[in-house]
């Protein structure tokens, strides 16, 4: 049985969300976009974990819990760990996995004798990783910890800004709990196959879906083969690799943080150009935001291409949106981009069809032009312009019709200016 799984996703109470992340548009929006499984997020929240215990049920006692229309959902959230070890500042995400309600709330519990949980979907702890690993496992050896978007500058565990070179650096003794490391939007396999040290960790793919949107859960996910699904095998597929089939990623240069740069001073830079300069901004003179492609570039100890035996399949693809809003040059929320997008839904049912599985001469019924940029995407041939500093990439798709548009309509105001400039002079 092939299952869809973005296990990563945040509720309407993290900061910087939607407010209309409730359980009906994650159930929603999962199935337009072909999950079989999603995370519930943020279960410390004591209004969010409300919700789920009212909207959720697992009669069946597998850990898997289902809305009452059939959606699986995952016990889920993050939480941040700020503190200081080795005499270096730290600043960690992990993700948490958790197999009922009432290993929930014992988790719940040890977080609020380090602080409040009340505020944050995704709340902030001063607790070291290795205790952190080693009190959940005390409440229930079925809990698992996975470092989330490792790479990334300012929350991952190999980040730049983290201080660690290592995973375990990061977790020490507890090493031996951590099974699977989650990449992030900045990173993909290939990148990670660069780092000896990751071969023995399992390579997980999650949106971090900060809304339901269908440009953002699931852009990235897991894809399992299950003889049947209950918390317990996921997690065996998780911690050995048999059963997790492979992973949905994006380009890496779409996540925010693939380059080196610094966002206030539009500057953006490759390792070999942000190297030359120290790191430092070249019109702030502050230091750069150092990007994950740099900072793997630090820590590997394989040469690009190269990589351990028996590496997982992937796929490195834009969500169906993004296509349809670059190679028509529409805003990626406008009625036309929804226009196209549904008429893709109504041949195809789900947008994972459409990306993956779905032959040209299928799609080219619904838009002939687009088909060929799907079938391009699926085979990882879109070019990204890197993101970088906390700013996504952006697609570059050829329309000559579209580009032609944009060009004359240049021109056309280009024209009315220099008019406007004779009679103002005149």
């Amino acid at each position: 049985m092939r299952i869809f799984a973005d296990l990563h996703l945040h509720s309407k109470y993290s900061r910087a969300t939607s407010k209309d992340s409730n359980i009906t548009n994650l159930e929603k929006w999962s199935k337009i976009k072909g999950l079989d499984l999603v995370g519930t997020s943020d279960f410390t929240h004591p209004k969010w974990i409300q919700e789920l215990k009212t909207s959720l049920s697992d009669d069946n006692d597998t850990g898997i819990y289902k809305t009452k229309t059939g959606m699986n959902f995952i016990l889920q959230t993050e939480i941040s760990l700020v503190y200081t070890q080795d005499g270096k500042g730290r600043r960690v995400h992990h993700v948490i996995l958790a197999p009922n309600f009432d290993v929930v709330d014992q988790i719940t519990e040890y977080l609020k004798k380090h602080g409040r949980v009340d505020y944050d979907g995704r709340p902030i702890f001063k607790i070291n990783s290795q205790d952190f690993v080693y009190e959940l496992k005390k409440i229930s050896s079925d809990i698992e910890v996975i470092p989330a978007h490792i790479w990334t500058p300012w929350f991952g565990a190999l980040g730049s800004k983290s201080g660690f070179n290592s995973i375990q650096e990061c977790f020490k003794d507890q090493t031996k709990h951590i099974h699977a490391i989650e990449t992030g939007l900045s990173s993909d396999p290939p990148m990670n196959w660069r780092v000896k040290e990751l071969d023995k960790y399992q390579l997980i793919s999650n949106s971090d879906a900060h809304s339901f949107w269908p440009w953002r859960i699931g852009r990235e996910a897991n894809i399992f083969d299950l003889k049947k699904l209950t918390y317990n095998t996921l997690l065996s597929a998780i911690k050995t690799g048999k059963g997790l089939e492979g992973t949905i990623e994006v380009n890496p240069n779409y996540g925010i943080y693939h380059y080196t740069g610094h966002r206030s001073c539009n500057i953006c830079l490759s390792p070999e150009e942000s190297n030359k300069l120290n790191n430092i901004c070249p019109v702030c003179g502050k230091p750069l935001t150092i990007g994950v492609l740099n900072r793997i570039e630090e820590l590997a100890d394989r040469n690009p291409g190269e990589k351990k035996e028996n590496v997982k399949p992937f796929y490195e693809m834009l969500p169906l949106s993004e296509l349809i809003s670059k190679f028509y040059n529409k805003g990626i929320n406008t009625k036309f981009v929804w226009a196209k997008f549904n008429e893709f839904l109504s041949e195809f049912k789900t947008e994972n069809k459409i990306l993956i599985d779905a032959k040209l001469e299928e799609l080219s019924k619904v838009d002939n032009r687009l088909a060929k940029i799907i079938i391009q995407n699926r085979q990882g041939k879109i070019t990204v312009k890197p993101g970088y500093d906390g700013i996504y990439g952006e697609a570059i798709i050829n329309n000559e019709d579209t580009n032609k548009k944009i060009l004359t309509t240049q021109i056309s105001k280009l024209q009315k200016f220099k008019v406007q400039k004779n009679l103002n002079e005149f």
